[in-house]
Order: structure tokens, then sequence, then C-alpha cells
């Protein structure tokens, strides 16, 4: 695995109890995969590279044990974007105040952890759009640097549909500065989707979504330079590459450097 990446460790016999496992202080994801538990251990994208361990407990936690696994280094490429609005570029005292408000708030999301079992590792594309700009890109705001891209974006016409990609519970909905109008979406495991940037929104805390139901509508709410949805995926609380859970298309248009 890579920074941005999932690591999947092999935990042993699924006919035992499932384990907990912890990535740092994280409780991390465990399924059943072919008859073996595995832990998918989310990867931030400013990890470095090298050795990594996460510890293991059994269900009764009598035991624990360490595991070890290696993170490869990757290198990921520039994107440089112009924005209109330099509110969004460079935002007044007051904007800040907001931005770090609305910065726990989501913070707070990501760490949600809900026990569940049988999360299936294959989505569905939420809209039926072009992949504008990948995961991990390092960005230049007016050739400014700013964080790197943490999801992915979709381009789409404003109005088309956004769907669930897979179950999941509507933990909050919003506006935010940055993100524009806001769905958190929680998968179960530490799992968590954010969608962004939406011109509609079709749902309310605490409803309970399956696969393939209406979210919103694709818009280009707060920082944007055309309608797309942005997506960010979140394990440990580590925003990871939601490509690695999506099924390949052969349509699928090579990413360009703008949105």
């Amino acid at each position: 695995p890579v920074p941005g990446g999932v690591a999947v460790i092999d935990l042993g016999d699924s006919a035992e109890p499932r384990p907990v496992a912890r990535f740092g202080s994280k409780r991390a994801m465990v399924i059943d995969q072919d008859g073996r538990w595995k832990a998918l251990v989310g990867l931030s994208l400013t990890m470095l590279p090298g050795s990594k361990i996460i510890s293991v407990q059994n269900a009764e936690k009598s035991r624990e044990e360490m595991v070890s696994f290696q993170v490869k280094p990757k290198n990921y490429p520039e994107q440089r974007i112009k924005i209109k609005e330099t509110k969004y570029v460079s935002p007044d005292k007051e904007q800040l105040a907001r931005i770090n408000k609305e910065s726990g708030h989501i913070g707070d999301q990501f760490r949600i952890w809900r026990d569940v079992s049988g999360i299936p590792l294959l989505f569905d594309w939420p809209v039926d759009g072009r992949l504008s700009s990948p995961f991990g890109l390092k960005r230049f705001f007016n050739d400014k640097p700013r964080k790197p891209h943490s999801g992915i974006d979709i381009a789409a016409p404003e109005g088309t549909d956004i769907l669930m990609p897979l179950s999941g519970v509507v933990t909050d909905t919003g506006n935010y500065y940055f993100n524009g109008n806001t769905v958190f979406l929680d998968h179960g495991q530490g799992m968590i989707s954010m969608f962004c940037h939406m011109s509609k929104i079709s749902v309310k805390e605490g409803e309970s979504l399956a696969r393939g139901q209406k979210v919103g509508e694709v818009g280009m709410t707060g920082r944007v330079t055309g309608p797309h949805l942005h997506w960010s995926l979140s394990l440990n609380q580590n925003r990871v590459d939601p490509m690695l859970f999506l099924p390949e298309r052969k349509s699928e248009e090579k990413a360009t450097s703008s949105k």
C-alpha cells in the first residue's frame, strides 16, 4: 500500500470470533473475506513510507499481538487551478473563523464508528459522469500551494442525480465554506463518505439509505470551477482513494487538470 491507499492485512480464520484491530489509537475495519478475517487500514496522504504496525486483540480481549506491514512511497502529480473568487484562495479573518469551526465539525463526522458486518468492498459510481480530478493531486490555487486533493471529482451537468454507492446512514448535512452543500454518510466500521458541492440535498440526518437511493443532485456550491461531485472517503479517519473500491469503466476518460 501507499499513502492515501488501504492496507489489507490477514488476521486469521474467520471461524474464530471477529478480532479488534487498531492502527495507533484508531479502530480499523475488520471484515470476513473468503473465510479469513481481514483488517482494512486507511493510510493518510501525509504518511511517511516504511514499516507500520497494527495491534490486534482477540474477541475476548485476552490476547494482543502486533502485526507489521510496509508502506511504499508514491509521488502524486500536481494540479493548478485558477479561482476567480479570491475569498476561496485567501479568506479574511471572519471567513477563516468559519473555516476553522467547520473543520472541527468535519473531523467529528469522520470519527464516527458504527459496528456493522458484511460491508461490500465493491461500490457503485455515485454519479454518471467523468472523472475530472483524481485523488491525491498536489494542488495549487492561483499558484498558491494548498492541501492535496483528498477525494475524487466527478464532473456532470448541474442537477444530475447523486446515488448511494453502498448502503449507509446520513449522519449530517449542511452548507460549508469550501465544500458547499454537503452530506456525510456512515457506511459502518469507520468508513465515511463526504459528498460536496451539491445543488440539492434530498436526505435528512438519521436516514438509513440503501445502495442506489438518491442523495441529492450535482451542483457548484462552495469552491468550484464547474459542476461536479467531490467525494471524499474516510477509513479510520484517514482519507483514502475511492477508486480503490470502484469498478473500472471501459469508457472512463482520463483525468484532466481542470474540473
